[in-house]
C-alpha cells in the first residue's frame, strides 16, 4: 500500500492550488476532464469515479476509514475556513450550550457554532431566532421540480379537496421557496454552496415579514437551503403567523432537511406539516457512516434515528405522503450498495414511504466527478424496488448523462 501521506506529483499541485486560492474558488480545486482518471491513495486503484480531493475510493473509505478518516477530515477543514466557518464544533467548557441539532455546540463569548449562524455576544446566544432570520426566498410556481412532486399535493393532487385546491397538478397557484442561508452539515458536493458566502451577511428577515409573503395564490412553503436546522426557531414562527393570517384556506407546511435536528424540534416540524397537509423531505445521503463523514463531515446516526422516529407517525395521515427519503447519486460514492441499504432501511419502516432517487451535477469540491449517469440511475431505482419500496423514482432526469462508468 502507497503511504498515505506520500501523494504523488499530482496530489501535491492540487493541494498547493488549494492552498494558493484560499479554496474560495472551489472550481479550481481538483478539476479535472471528464475523461481521465482519480487514484485512491490507498489502494492505489484509479478510476473516472474517484475524487482526487477526497482522495480515496469508497471500498477504502468503509473498510479503512479509521485510516483514512483523518486525511478527509483535513479537506472539510479547509472547505469550511474557507468560508469562516468552524473547522468544527466547539466544545468551550465555559461555552454557551446550542441544543437545535446533532452537534449540541458550546459555544465561548464572541464564536459562532458550526453552522455559521448560531452566535454568542455579549453573554447571549443568538442567531435564527425569528426576529434575525439569514434567508433568501422567492415564488415558484406549482407544479415544481420537487423531490416530493410525484407523490405531493401540488404535483398530483393527493389529499384533495382537504389538502389540495385541485384534483390533479395546482396550476395557478405557487410554493414559497425559502432558501436558508446556514447548515449543520458540510457536504463537499453541496449543490447550493453559495449560500455560505451569505451566512455571514448583515442582512435579516422577520418570521412576520416572511409570513406576509403568503399571498392568495400560494398553496405551500418549503424550507430548505442549507438546511432549516440551524434556523428552525424562525421557521417554525413564521409557519405558525402564515397559517394564522390564512385561516380556513389549504397552506402547506414542508421541509426538505438533513434530518439532523433535536427535539423537541423534530416534533414540532413534523406537527405543523401533519396538521396542514405539508411533509418531511429526508436527505438519506449515506447508508455507511464513515462514508457518509467523508462526503458530509458529520455521522448518519441522528439523521437515522429521527427517520425511524418519523417513520412511527405515518398512520396519522397516510395521505397524502408525510415522510418522504431521498439521495444523491454520487458516481463511484453513493452506488448500488449504499442505496441497497438505505433503502431496506426504509422498506424495514415502511415500504410505502416514497424514495426519489437524484442525479448528481459535479459542485463544490467534488467538480472532479461525473454527473450521474443513466445507467446508474436505473440500477439504483431497480435496487430499491428489490429492496422492497413501493415509490422509488429517479428525479432530475434532466441532469442524467449517458456515461458509462456504470
Amino acid at each position: 500500500m502507497r503511504s498515505l501521506f506520500n501523494r504523488g506529483q499530482k496530489i501535491r499541485q492540487i493541494i498547493h492550488h488549494w492552498d494558493l486560492c484560499g479554496l474560495e474558488r472551489p472550481k479550481g480545486v481538483g478539476e479535472r476532464t471528464v475523461e481521465s482518471m482519480g487514484t485512491c491513495r490507498y489502494c492505489e486503484k484509479s478510476a473516472q469515479t474517484i475524487s482526487d480531493v477526497i482522495g480515496f475510493c469508497a471500498d477504502c473509505i468503509r473498510h479503512h476509514f479509521s485510516e483514512v478518516g483523518p486525511e478527509i477530515a483535513r479537506v472539510h477543514v479547509r472547505s469550511r475556513r474557507a468560508y469562516g466557518l468552524p473547522a468544527e464544533s466547539p466544545r468551550d467548557e465555559r461555552g454557551f450550550p446550542c441544543a437545535l441539532c446533532l452537534h449540541r455546540c458550546q459555544i465561548p463569548d464572541g464564536g459562532t457554532g458550526f453552522c455559521g449562524v448560531r452566535h454568542v455576544k455579549g453573554g447571549k446566544l443568538r442567531g435564527g431566532r425569528p426576529h434575525e432570520g439569514k434567508l433568501s426566498y422567492y415564488y415558484d410556481p406549482l407544479p415544481t421540480n420537487c423531490v416530493a412532486e410525484f407523490v405531493c399535493p401540488a404535483g398530483t393532487g393527493c389529499g384533495h379537496p382537504r389538502y389540495a385546491y385541485l384534483k390533479g397538478p395546482e396550476y395557478g397557484y405557487k410554493n414559497l421557496a425559502v432558501f436558508y442561508h446556514a447548515c449543520s452539515f458540510n457536504c463537499l458536493y453541496c449543490q447550493n454552496y453559495h449560500f455560505k458566502e451569505a451566512t455571514f451577511s448583515p442582512g435579516k428577515l422577520h418570521a412576520k415579514d416572511l409570513a406576509s409573503a403568503v399571498d392568495d395564490e400560494t398553496s405551500c412553503i418549503c424550507y430548505f437551503g442549507g438546511d432549516p436546522g440551524p434556523q428552525i426557531l424562525h421557521a417554525l414562527k413564521a409557519s405558525k403567523l402564515a397559517i394564522r393570517k390564512n385561516p380556513d384556506r389549504i397552506l402547506r407546511i414542508c421541509w426538505e432537511t438533513n434530518g439532523a435536528l433535536r427535539e423537541p424540534y423534530l416534533t414540532m416540524m413534523a406537527e405543523v406539516s401533519l396538521r396542514s397537509g405539508g411533509c418531511i423531505k429526508f436527505d438519506l445521503k449515506a447508508w455507511d457512516d464513515g462514508l457518509h463523514k467523508a462526503l458530509c463531515g458529520v455521522s448518519n446516526q441522528k439523521t437515522l434515528d429521527n427517520f425511524r422516529q418519523l417513520s412511527k407517525r405515518i398512520p396519522e395521515r397516510p395521505e397524502p405522503p408525510f415522510l418522504i427519503a431521498s439521495t444523491l447519486l454520487i458516481p463511484g460514492y453513493i452506488d448500488e450498495q449504499e442505496v441497497d441499504a438505505i433503502a431496506r432501511y426504509i422498506s424495514s419502516l415502511n415500504p410505502e414511504i416514497p424514495y426519489s432517487l437524484l442525479a448528481f451535477y459535479p459542485s463544490f469540491y467534488l467538480r472532479d466527478l461525473p454527473t450521474t449517469s443513466r445507467r446508474h440511475a436505473l440500477r439504483c431505482q431497480e435496487t430499491a424496488k428489490n429492496a422492497g419500496i413501493s415509490r422509488a423514482r429517479i428525479g432530475n432526469v434532466h441532469l442524467l448523462s449517458e456515461g458509462t462508468y456504470a
